[in-house]
């Protein structure tokens, strides 16, 4: 572990679990009086869809094994700004959440016995509460790992990577809404959050300013060995 460390300095960062699940699921059992309901016209003209739940529950490894690859394979500042992306996006969901507790109603009763998908979806119906969904994370994570993807020298040079995870990330979109864990609101707030983080990380000079840091500190290590 010790020389795990010393080689991926930069995983000290994950150390933002101690910070978002005790948030999260703070957020999720607090006392209420009451909630402002998500709701558009739009919801209900969108069907339920059980098989939905496969690109749902793939988001879980989709931005794992994403973070991961960026952590063993992609220069540090591209980990940085992936899991800077995430996380402070990921920080902004909850504050909205705490500031502004809010609720849907959308989702059917589902019958477990139906068929293996209905049972996951009852599983997942009855883990998570209807409550704190806008902006969707998931809707959120699944752009911003797409986007680090997209940068990424993976994507350069294995195209079927970018083009992979463009569908995997759409079909994830689309369950949030097809399974009714999220309004149309959700998913656009969620939408709107990606752009301003992508202009913050990517865009701007507080985004740059990291890149050419780890670009400074990586040349002073070829000095240094030189």
């Amino acid at each position: 572990m010790r020389e795990f460390l010393k080689k991926y300095k930069q995983a000290w960062v994950f150390l933002y679990i101690l910070i978002y699940f005790p948030w999260f699921f703070w957020l999720e059992h607090r006392s209420v009086t009451s909630y402002h309901l998500v709701y558009t016209s739009l919801d209900s003209m969108i069907p339920f869809c059980e098989y939905f739940i496969v690109p749902y529950l793939l988001w879980f490894v989709y931005v794992a094994a994403a973070v991961l690859l960026f952590l063993f394979t992609q220069p540090k500042r591209e980990f940085y700004k992936l899991t800077g992306y995430l996380f402070i996006g990921m920080s902004i969901c909850l504050a909205i959440c705490t500031v502004w507790p809010n609720i849907q109603i959308l989702r059917p009763a589902v019958d477990p016995d139906k068929n293996i998908f209905c049972r996951l979806v009852y599983m997942i119906y009855s883990a998570d509460t209807p409550t704190n969904v806008f902006p969707s994370i998931h809707v959120f994570a699944s752009i911003g790992t797409h986007t680090g993807l997209c940068r990424s020298t993976w994507a350069k040079k294995y195209p079927a990577v970018k083009y992979g995870s463009a569908v995997m990330m759409v079909l994830i979109v689309l369950s949030t809404m097809f399974l009714k864990q999220h309004s149309v609101l959700d998913v656009m707030a969620a939408i709107i959050l990606c752009s301003g983080m992508y202009s913050m990380v990517y865009r701007t000079r507080f985004g740059m300013a990291g890149y050419r840091l780890a670009g400074r500190r990586s040349s002073r290590r070829k000095a240094v060995k030189a």
